[in-house]
């Protein structure tokens, strides 16, 4: 099975464990504004994959905006962050192109980077 063009993955470090049910939206940038394109919610693995398809997919400057609030509120009773975004450039779209971008979370800070 091939994999998607743009998929993220989120684990919470504090609590060791993927975050599940966190909203996820991604744009693409056209000109000046930001284009929805398509989001779901992580499922219990911390997953979302099915953000856009393959038609969809193709060079430019993307935006993954996490919507963190409500999940740290549930697990760790407050949010200092209530979202996170990462804006990243696709170079290459092309049918084996894929870009996985994981997000390393928990209350008080956040990393990312490009996974494979």
């Amino acid at each position: 099975m091939a994999k998607p063009p743009i998929s993220v993955h989120i684990l919470d470090t504090s609590q060791g464990r993927p975050a599940a049910g966190v909203p996820i939206t991604l744009f693409k940038l056209d000109g000046e504004i930001w284009a929805p394109l398509g989001g779901g919610l992580t499922n219990p693995d911390g997953r979302c994959t099915e953000l856009l398809t393959r038609q969809q997919f193709t060079t430019g400057t993307y935006k993954i905006h996490y919507s963190v609030s409500d999940y740290l509120k549930a697990t760790a009773g407050f949010t200092f962050y209530p979202y996170v975004e990462v804006v990243f450039q696709v170079d290459r779209a092309g049918d084996d192109h894929h870009y996985h971008i994981p997000l390393l979370l928990n209350p008080y800070g956040y990393s990312t980077y490009r996974g494979s």
